[in-house]
């Protein structure tokens, strides 16, 4: 687990002690800009025939899709079928075999990306003799210094965690839901361009986990932030995303709109849009 932790942290971290703003002028005047761009639609993340093998495994067979600017993006699919794989090389964290992957016009492992982008591995772990709040109020200082943004990013982590004086608590009395709650405050409080999530709602119950569905849908309209995220869960990502891809066996079956989806299957739901899927590759993608 510490290594998990490390690694982590080495890449919410890394060198970030600012948060990149926008500046127009304006008959010489400086103006600020913090709303989302809206200069028509871009890739932020773009993923071309991406392969990653793992000595004689190829744990992806060439996976291409596109993420757009503002919208919140689900990556689909059992357990096994590449999607932690395809976002630990969008991070940076694993080396592609072959393909072309682009995070917001940038490389993977760019530096600058790490001021931009957020990352919640699905087996992100806690600092146990650490307390909710502290562990939040260092990620808010590595982010911000120990100015009026900080304090800012602080508060908001503590609405999005939502643990009431148990934030003061050590979190090696918490159980795994109130940790996954932390963690997804983490990624969400230093306002990411973009937010790649791997499962952010494992191990929390039926309430909670729609209360973390709400924010990050209610987050993303308010922010402008981008996410990606993935989940085996297909019926909570279609109260969510409005874009998916499935993919299965570290092939992408289908990338398309939600309602488009439903309808062109005739499915009532994105499971059995899947599960048609899946039957037209013959079970083996």
């Amino acid at each position: 687990m510490a290594v998990d932790l490390q690694t982590e942290l080495s890449f919410f971290t890394g060198g970030v002690r600012g948060r990149v703003l926008f500046y127009f002028t304006h008959r010489s005047r400086a103006t600020l800009y913090t709303g989302p761009l809206t200069l028509g639609a871009m890739s932020v993340v773009k993923v071309v025939d991406l392969v990653k093998d793992f000595g004689g495994f190829r744990a992806l067979k060439g996976v291409s899709f596109e993420v757009e600017e503002g919208e919140i993006f689900g990556l689909i699919g059992p357990n096994g079928a590449g999607k932690t794989t395809t976002f630990r090389i969008l991070v940076g964290l694993l080396t592609p075999t072959s393909g072309k992957v682009e995070v917001l016009g940038r490389s993977p492992g760019d530096l600058e990306l790490k001021k931009l982008v957020s990352y919640l591995p699905e087996d992100a772990g806690t600092y146990r003799n650490l307390t909710g709040y502290e562990f939040l109020r260092l990620v808010a200082e590595l982010h911000y210094g120990r100015g009026r943004e900080a304090k800012e990013a602080l508060e908001l982590g503590l609405r999005i965690a939502g643990l009431g004086e148990r934030i003061h608590e050590k979190m090696k009395t918490y159980s795994k839901g109130m940790k996954r709650r932390v963690q997804v405050a983490r990624a969400l409080m230093v306002k990411p361009r973009l937010a790649i999530l791997d499962e952010p709602t494992v191990g929390l119950d039926v309430l909670h986990a729609r209360e973390v569905r709400e924010t990050v849908r209610s987050f993303a309209r308010e922010h402008g932030t981008t996410v990606l995220l993935s989940s085996h869960n297909m019926l909570e990502v279609e109260d969510l995303c409005t874009r998916v891809a499935m993919i299965y066996e570290g092939r992408i079956l289908r990338e398309g709109y939600v309602k488009d989806l439903l309808q062109e299957y005739g499915a009532r739901n994105l499971e059995e849009v899947f599960v048609q899927l899946v039957g037209a590759a013959g079970g083996a993608g």
